[in-house]
């Protein structure tokens, strides 16, 4: 049940900071702010303060902004689309910006008390690895990218590796300050034996870089920038057919995974710092995939302002929000449908 409550706290938090990114850089630009609101449905709670309605509603699913003119007509002078297209698109970011700055932040926290962090440089083989080689790998190799995919933190390499198709990848290293390419070079994991086990490994040793404030930043920031590649290779998968809908996750099933992940862990303080993980993890997904520009996300949005600058430039005259309005209303209900089918398969999944 902790992790439960914590799962719900954390969808919360990030829901609440992206709304009062959108909220915070419309004040900032004189937009004028009708409602903020936590959550959907009838509201159980409101109260006004200025200009602005603060709402709790009853169905614990998202939030909102209510700017004045975002997806009307407006006369207001202090309206969202009386403002230059600049200002407007920064508005829309600001959001994702800061579910972007969350995550980072939890990474942070979570990476300051390391001692040392493993790094993508090879000071070791294990014996008998077939990497090994004039024309290979050598000791001192810092691994960069495989196949056109850059290293970001070292477990990225094994990442990387399991998603080729076959055992031929295109690998370029540092080595001796120059970059090196080896091109369709052979990385296949060998049986190692491990403390009396048999092992299937790539026979590579990594070193290790001393903690300190600089590397603790760095080391986030290349986390945060891997959990968006994350989310890129999944809509990728998503595409050519790689992955399909019951690969994906309603609320539902989050929560449900991250219960399972902390139960699993052999603490509470080992749970809580797993869940804290995945809620970093969380944060930089949301914040990548409300920049798609599909309607409805932030990022669509962002394509609309430019877009409808471009053809008001053309036409020379304004053009009613209204539109705009419907076409991102058809894409929330479409994918309004999309998660209500997600949480019928995570129910129906749990129920078995």
């Amino acid at each position: 049940m902790l992790y439960i409550i914590l799962a719900i706290l954390i969808f919360g938090v990030l829901i609440f900071v992206h709304e009062l990114g959108h909220f915070l850089t419309a004040k900032l630009f004189g937009v004028r702010v009708n409602e903020f609101s936590m959550c959907m449905g009838p509201a159980i709670w409101q109260k006004t303060v200025g200009e602005t309605t603060y709402s709790l509603r009853c169905i614990p699913i998202g939030g909102y902004r209510a700017m004045e003119g975002e997806d009307e007509s407006s006369q207001d002078p202090r309206a969202f689309t009386s403002k230059p297209a600049w200002q407007r698109a920064i508005i829309l970011v600001a959001g994702a910006a800061m579910n972007f700055l969350v995550g980072l932040l939890i990474l942070l926290i979570l990476y300051a008390p390391s001692q040392a962090f493993v790094t993508s440089q090879i000071v070791d083989f294990m014996d008998g690895c077939t990497l090994e080689g004039e024309q290979g790998l050598q000791v001192g190799d810092e691994i960069l990218s495989i196949d056109g995919e850059n290293i970001y933190v070292n477990g990225d390499l094994t990442m990387l590796l399991r998603r080729g198709k076959d055992s031929f990848y295109d690998v370029v290293v540092r080595r001796d300050g120059q970059r090196v390419e080896l091109k369709d070079f052979k990385m296949e994991p060998q049986t190692f034996v491990v403390d009396g086990v048999e092992q299937q490994m790539y026979g590579l040793y990594f070193g290790t870089v001393e903690n300190s404030p600089w590397q603790t930043v760095k080391y986030a920031w290349n986390s945060a920038l891997n959990f968006g590649r994350i989310v890129r290779l999944g809509l990728v998968d998503l595409v050519t057919g790689a992955m399909g809908l019951k690969d994906m996750s309603s609320p539902v099933g989050i929560v449900a995974l991250i219960s399972e992940t902390g139960n699993a862990a052999e603490s509470t303080s080992e749970g809580l710092l797993n869940v804290l993980y995945i809620g970093a993890f969380l944060a930089v997904n949301l914040a990548f995939m409300n920049l798609l520009p599909i309607p409805a996300l932030d990022g669509g949005r962002v394509v609309a302002v430019i877009l409808t600058g471009i053809i008001e430039l053309i036409l020379r005259r304004k053009i009613n929000p209204k539109y705009e309005g419907y076409v991102h209303a058809v894409g929330m209900i479409l994918l309004l449908g999309l998660s209500a089918v997600l949480i019928f398969k995570d129910v129906f999944m749990l129920l078995q």
